[in-house]
């Protein structure tokens, strides 16, 4: 049975893991489904996941299944998880750290087959990194920028088949340069071995981002976040955080889904109307943002209510 959630039920961060969360980047793992409930979720919406025909992104023959970008923002065409970005055991958590008026910009599956490489270090301010123009702007009064993000298990994450890896405390200082140019090769991947391990970014290599070249992430503080199937992990992006390989020991996938929030005085794409990353470039004319928290104040952002199925998005009470 799925676990009941009323709206009276608040998942807000206690002070005391507020303050792990600010002194540690991260908090987590904690419970969203039981691993029943998230396999049986799974199962239903396979078929949906692989027809990207429905994806926002999916412009004739431009984007192929096997292209980055067509596994970005499903939860705008699949119910389950337009409902997951909205589900109270993210949204109060997220609020709690950055305020009730909360948007989520981007949706990412991160699956990981039987000898796949693990990801490079890498930390994320701004979203510029592999694109041409910043993703997301706060503003200048802000102090700082990058996005919660929200990892959860849609399968088992372990170090055989390739969890995530934190860095903890590392979200304070950035060691990338986002504006700096890095070249996609698509002939990279699975194919660089850093520090004794495969490790690369999807045809890019990190490193070409870094601002001090001779620069390396102290590997030596790394902790590896195991997490059961239905379990999430927030964090902030600018957390340096990496992936390991999978070891090709198991035959499972490990799929992660990451949902990506900021508040509402955040603008999201504001110099561009097309997305280019991987390769591909498509437009964003279907795309928009979803007000999973309170309100939007500043009218500088695009919004959907709605999944191009026509499901509306809940959005909980500030």
């Amino acid at each position: 049975m799925a676990s009941a959630v009323g709206a009276d039920v608040n998942h807000a961060l206690s002070a005391d893991e507020l303050a792990a969360f600010q002194r540690d980047g991260f908090i987590g793992p904690f419970d969203v489904y039981d691993a029943e409930d998230m396999e049986r979720e799974l199962r239903a919406m396979r078929p949906k996941l692989i027809d990207s025909r429905q994806g926002v992104y999916h412009q004739g023959d431009a984007l192929s299944g096997t292209t980055n970008l067509a596994s970005y923002d499903r939860h705008l065409d699949v119910g389950f998880l337009a409902r997951h970005v909205t589900r109270p055991e993210v949204v109060d958590r997220v609020t709690s750290v950055i305020g009730a008026d909360a948007l989520c910009w981007r949706t990412e599956f991160f699956p990981k087959y039987p000898g796949d490489e693990g990801t490079d270090w890498h930390q994320a301010d701004n979203f510029a990194n592999v694109g041409k123009h910043p993703q997301i702007v706060w503003p200048e009064d802000a102090g700082f920028g990058g996005a919660l993000t929200v990892w959860t298990a849609f399968t088992d994450a372990t170090i055989e088949n390739g969890c995530l890896q934190f860095i903890p405390g590392s979200h304070r200082t950035m060691n990338y340069d986002e504006n700096k140019v890095i070249e996609y090769d698509a002939d990279r991947i699975n194919q660089s071995v850093k520090n004794g391990v495969r490790r690369g970014f999807y045809g890019y290599d990190y490193r070409q981002l870094q601002k001090d070249p001779d620069w390396h992430p102290d590997e030596s503080q790394a902790r590896s976040m195991v997490m059961r199937q239905g379990q999430a992990i927030m964090f902030w992006s600018t957390l340096m955080h990496a992936s390991h390989p999978h070891s090709g020991l198991t035959d499972q996938m490990r799929l992660g889904f990451t949902a990506r929030y900021v508040p509402t005085a955040v603008q999201v794409y504001p110099a561009q109307d097309t997305l280019a990353e991987y390769g591909v470039e498509v437009s964003l004319d279907q795309w928009g943002c979803v007000l999973v928290s309170g309100e939007d104040a500043y009218h500088h952002n695009r919004f959907v209510e709605r999944t191009v199925g026509g499901e509306p998005f809940e959005k909980r009470s500030a």
